[in-house]
């Protein structure tokens, strides 16, 4: 299948190399403008470039779109490529507004138009092999999900983004942005589904960049909250903390025993109990999953990383595609459900309260098996 990529950043790249090493063919690149398009294929060593996302949507050359614009473009990308009956990829967050990812989760599935999300970090063999060791009941049954999402590109007044303007990023931008990876990876790896929550936003910075704009999305978000088969959690999401680049880490501590996961060390987790302490390396024997050994493609001690995992999306996503049945591929149902925790995270900043998520709680994919 022929891809045609929308936007020229940093996610335009990650998609791109992916797509390459997953044995794809790029048809095309397209962004905000003929020019930036251009210089952005070049420079990506794309040989086409169209004049406008319609343009690309509308090629017969492509078959599949890649969405790496901002975030208020999704909807109407999107929307445009499911009525030309192309498959879609889009980054998360899906839409800037809940009711647009129910519309875009609703026209896909009524189209028969098969979809992604990349929320990558489910591809790592590390989190497989974990979740695949809690569905066989290793650990007993998970009673607390805690854990942190913390970057630090924005943790000096002068840093801004597109992100951070709610007209481009939406309304919500450390949780909608990073957040919701890390919601999407514990509901995935436990089985558990959030369904009420406690969140306080914090911006740290009212104004940013040289001009020293106003900033109306949150740099900061805490959030404890309860889950549909009677676990506890918590989690710190920020875009603020100084020295975490990207530091993605979850601990899920059931009756008899916990798991832990770093994201910025991918290749080894850690297990622990009341007799014993255990670092599981990605590629070693003690990897008893299927799935796990399939994504491990080195032997212990040869790192694979987030690249690695965002490969293994893309070729997953592909054979999805083909009408193949493939486990663990978040698809637009997971992106609107990670829209209704977005929605739920700001109603409950807002009352200064809990709230109840109730919309019907969505399957994330398919039987978790070892």
């Amino acid at each position: 299948m022929r891809a045609g990529i929308i936007g020229g950043g940093f996610m335009a790249a990650v998609h791109s190399r992916a797509l390459r090493a997953a044995g794809h063919e790029i048809a095309g690149l397209a962004s905000s403008s003929a020019e930036r398009a251009q210089s952005s294929a070049s420079a990506l060593g794309i040989a086409r470039s169209f004049n406008s996302p319609a343009a690309l949507v509308e090629s017969t050359d492509v078959d599949v779109v890649h969405i790496c614009s901002p975030n208020a473009t999704h909807a109407p990308i999107a929307l445009a490529a499911i009525a030309a009956g192309k498959h879609v990829v889009c980054e998360k967050p899906l839409a800037a507004t809940i009711a647009d990812a129910r519309s875009l989760a609703a026209a896909a599935a009524n189209e028969g138009i098969r979809t992604a999300v990349p929320f990558v970090y489910r591809f790592y063999a590390t989190v497989r092999e974990i979740r695949a060791r809690i569905a066989r009941g290793d650990i007993g049954e998970p009673m607390l999900l805690h854990g942190a999402y913390l970057q630090d590109w924005l943790a000096t007044p002068s840093a801004t983004n597109w992100r951070v303007d709610a007209n481009e990023g939406g309304s919500s931008r450390a949780f909608a942005d990073i957040g919701v990876h890390w919601c999407d990876l514990v509901e995935f790896v436990t089985g558990h589904r959030i369904t009420r929550l406690s969140a306080k936003l914090v911006t740290a910075f009212g104004r940013r960049g040289e001009s020293a704009s106003t900033v109306g999305t949150e740099d900061v978000v805490t959030m404890m909250f309860e889950t549909d088969r009677g676990a506890s959690g918590s989690v710190m999401v920020s875009q603020v903390s100084s020295g975490r680049k990207n530091r993605l880490t979850f601990s899920i501590d059931g009756e008899t025993g916990a798991f832990a996961f770093n994201q910025e060390e991918p290749n080894t987790f850690w297990t622990g109990s009341l007799d014993e302490n255990r670092i599981v390396a990605s590629g070693s024997s003690a990897m008893t999953s299927g799935d796990a050994r399939r994504l491990a493609l080195l032997p212990p001690g040869h790192p694979q990383g987030y690249q690695d995992a965002f490969t293994a999306f893309a070729s997953d996503a592909y054979r999805h595609f083909a009408g193949e049945e493939v486990g663990g591929i978040p698809t637009f149902d997971d992106g609107l459900r990670a829209a209704q925790i977005t929605d739920a995270v700001l109603r409950s900043s807002a009352i200064e309260g809990w709230v109840d998520l109730n919309e019907a709680t969505l399957s994330l994919t398919d039987p978790i098996t070892a």
